[in-house]
């Protein structure tokens, strides 16, 4: 087949189904790979703890900031990293992000003291500033609207993959892990951390910019998947602070960014303090058996979240599925809180919270594309996301300062009340029905 004729071939042709295929296959493998470890590193400061609290004299308060922190370099350097991304190539900054996070970590192993780890940490948010909004723009370049869906669903599944390995290996490293005289925490980072340099080589040479690079394409499907995009694409505001700004200053922007602030309280709540909170339910438990426990919230909260996308997707509403699962989540974290020396009774709370706030990400970005005028979907979805950030910071900071050593379940009454706000907040929100995704094939 020709250029010329595979540019005009029809949506659903075999040679459209083909290149969506491969697509898949080549390009969502290592765009997965990225964000699982890049979740992962920056949680497993929460395993960490278990075994450099003695070391370093970290309190529960100390923790929540040096938890914290992070999302505070995060947020000021997000935007400034896409703008070097689109000048540079996705290739090569995507690869610069991987490699210069995985080495931060790495040297997380070393910190001898508070100060040094909240520097880490620092740096940490600085050489992952701009990943996640990066992928959901890279994945603009080779998937169109119909497909786009499923690409960022099987995305965000990272969450909760990179939660569950994180907590398996981190409790396994802690308990089995001693080499070099080297204590078992320092290397929960190294052996956690090292994976995203490599991972970040593969980016580099296996990853191409936009479809006329991919070698793994042929020239006829090349050109019908860049005419495609290049059909579907609609210039928008650039993404600059200015842009997310003028894009705040419409309402229903502003609503959606702070209630997914508060939102992001529960979710980062949860993934940093889950295993003092499981070490709670029995101090007798090690840390092997902390990390076995740790996973089984984050399995099922997957599962949930698998569900509730699809039936979000073939029902095609989206604000009752995410005030619904954050009010889960409200009532999940609440019994961790009455269950908090039961273990059976707490690990099932923990699977409501975890199914809350894992089971929200997929109803609310698909609401959030929804309910922004085509004007502002770009720079707007880019600033809820930035916003939101912002609950990584509070979540864990003041869950920290109001936990006390023998009680951490206690602080989790702060995002307790931030997901009510949340859902409070939602309720006024007024969203399209969508016409639900029963058309739409799923990613291959």
């Amino acid at each position: 087949m020709s250029v010329p004729a595979a540019a005009a071939a029809t949506a659903d042709s075999p040679l459209a189904r083909r290149t969506v295929r491969k697509v898949g296959v080549r390009v969502m493998p290592i765009v997965l790979l990225l964000y699982i470890f890049n979740y992962m590193d920056r949680a497993n400061i929460g395993y960490a703890q278990l075994g450099m609290a003695k070391e370093l004299t970290i309190t529960a308060a100390t923790f929540g900031v040096a938890s914290a922190i992070f999302f505070l370099a995060y947020v000021v350097f997000e935007v400034p990293s896409n703008m070097i991304m689109k000048k540079v190539g996705a290739r090569l900054w995507l690869s610069r992000i991987a490699v210069s996070w995985g080495i931060v970590t790495v040297l997380t192993g070393f910190v001898a003291s508070v100060t040094h780890l909240i520097i880490a940490r620092i740096l940490l948010g600085i050489a992952e500033a701009g990943l996640f909004p990066g992928l959901l723009l890279y994945l603009t370049f080779w998937f169109r609207g119909k497909e786009r869906g499923r690409a960022i669903a099987t995305l965000a599944l990272a969450q909760p993959i990179a939660l569950i390995l994180g907590s398996l290996f981190g409790g396994w490293i802690l308990d089995h892990v001693h080499w070099f005289g080297m204590s078992s925490w320092q290397w929960v980072f190294i052996l956690q951390g090292a994976p995203a340099v490599l991972i970040g080589l593969l980016t580099f040479f296996c990853l191409p910019n936009k479809p006329a690079d991919a070698k793994f394409l042929t020239a006829a499907e090349s050109s019908w998947l860049q005419a495609e995009i290049d059909r579907e694409y609609v210039p928008e505001e650039k993404e600059t602070f200015l842009g997310q700004l003028r894009a705040v200053r419409e309402g229903k922007v502003m609503l959606l960014a702070i209630s997914n602030l508060f939102i992001a309280c529960g979710l980062y709540g949860l993934t940093f303090f889950l295993p003092l909170i499981v070490k709670q339910l029995d101090p007798k438990y090690s840390s092997t058996n902390i990390g076995l426990l740790g996973a089984i919230p984050y399995v099922v909260g997957a599962v949930g979240m698998l569900l509730l996308a699809r039936n979000s997707d073939r029902t095609g509403e989206r604000k009752g599925h995410v005030i619904g699962t954050v009010l889960v989540a409200a009532i999940g974290f609440f019994g961790a809180i009455q269950f908090k020396t039961v273990p059976t009774w707490s690990l099932i709370s923990l699977s409501l919270a975890a199914i809350g706030v894992l089971g929200y990400l997929a109803p609310y970005w698909a609401m959030a594309a929804r309910v922004l005028s085509k004007e502002h979907t770009a720079v707007g979805l880019a600033a809820i996301n930035s916003i939101a950030a912002l609950g990584g910071f509070f979540g864990p900071y003041a869950i920290g300062l109001a936990a006390s050593e023998s009680d951490v379940t206690i602080g989790l009454y702060f995002p307790i009340g931030c997901l009510v706000v949340a859902a409070v907040m939602l309720a006024f929100l007024k969203v399209p029905r969508d016409a639900g995704a029963r058309l739409s094939r799923p990613v291959k």
